[in-house]
């Protein structure tokens, strides 16, 4: 099939996303604009049929290297395209690295996604990364069967905390713009006490105007006026995630953190979700995962211990690959993901 290569207009390129098979969150339009604002810019590059549709596509993220070594081209959750069909994966990837280069990047770092076993990416020129942006590992609950099959699949300490934010009168209620503030206190809060980076204020503002209430929910989960926890949970097509989660110390004994937790699963249902993403555990096997939970504390283990008890599954990604279009600046690059690590 002969292809033409086109730059879409966002809402052209929102109506290919969630219509793809593999369609994710972070290759919407609204992702790009989050990014540029703060010091990305976004570049959407797509094959259109002699129709005119689109037939698969790539929204690229791009931020200048140290020392002005030209740039880094990124891409989360993509290529949207059918990895099966050599001739479509060619065509895109040749369209991507014209704009790549053009943009001066040194260059592209894909990361595809979940389900993708067996696929060789080395067959068009990718090689394996040495650093994922996106955590690799993730812990995916399967929302089918209704309420009860959900909790019965949870662990009975899981399913007890939530009973209890229910008796300890924990409200839940769907966050408005103005809560914003509320929730980026709650994650100055955790961050500080679970010693982890979050953004700055302004980024989750920009997350709810760009993403809230089309693709996701604010949920907080309050006790005699006070905000105790909360939650911002997306959907798209089949797919839910949870991407951001903050809680207090005040009050804990209620439980919130659970209680907005399953709120936002409810929520994903009734969106029609199939699956909820908890994004991001430690890359280690399951069996790693068990033997060392209790004990560990570093890097993602601690949210390990909250996720792992919510009846889901860990799920590995294909990974980071990366395709180079300027050799000595990719072996600097190399060398100093080696040193850093």
């Amino acid at each position: 099939m002969t292809y033409r290569t086109v730059s879409p207009e966002p809402a052209a390129w929102d109506a290919f996303v969630e219509g793809h098979p593999r369609a994710h969150l972070l290759q919407l339009s609204a992702w790009g604009a989050l990014k540029t604002a703060f010091g990305w810019q976004a570049e959407r590059v797509a094959l259109a049929r002699e129709d005119g549709s689109l037939a698969a596509g790539v929204q690229i993220l791009y931020r200048p290297l140290p020392l002005g070594l030209g740039r880094l081209a990124y891409v989360p959750y993509g290529p949207l395209v059918d990895w099966d069909d050599d001739a479509q994966v060619r065509a895109l990837t040749a369209a991507v690295d014209r704009a790549a280069r053009r943009r001066r990047a040194a260059l592209l770092k894909i990361e595809p996604g979940f389900g993708l076993d067996g696929v060789d990416f080395t067959r068009w020129g990718f090689r394996l990364s040495p650093q994922t942006v996106q955590p690799p590992r993730t812990y995916q609950i399967d929302l089918s069967g209704g309420e009860d099959a959900i909790l019965a699949r949870m662990n009975q300490g899981t399913r007890r905390n939530i009973r209890k934010s229910e008796r300890y009168e924990v409200a839940i209620r769907e966050g408005t713009r103005a809560d914003v503030d509320s929730f980026n206190a709650l994650l100055h809060e955790t961050g500080a006490r679970a010693a982890f980076g979050v953004h700055a204020p302004r980024y989750y503002e920009v997350v709810y105007d760009r993403f809230i209430p089309r693709y996701g929910v604010l949920l907080l989960g309050s006790y005699a006026g006070q905000d105790l926890a909360g939650v911002m949970v997306f959907a798209l097509a089949k797919q839910a995630w949870y991407l951001y989660g903050a809680s207090s110390d005040r009050e804990r004994h209620r439980m919130a953190s659970y209680g907005v937790q399953w709120a936002g699963i409810r929520w994903a249902m009734a969106r029609g979700a199939a699956c909820y993403d908890m994004v991001g555990v430690p890359d280690e096997d399951t069996g790693t995962l068990e033997a060392q939970f209790a004990a560990r504390d570093d890097g993602l283990w601690g949210v390990y211990r909250f996720k792992r008890g919510w009846g889901g599954q860990v799920v590995r990604s294909a990974g980071a690959w990366d395709r180079v279009y300027n050799r000595p600046i990719y072996a600097l690059y190399r060398f100093a993901v080696a040193r850093a690590g």
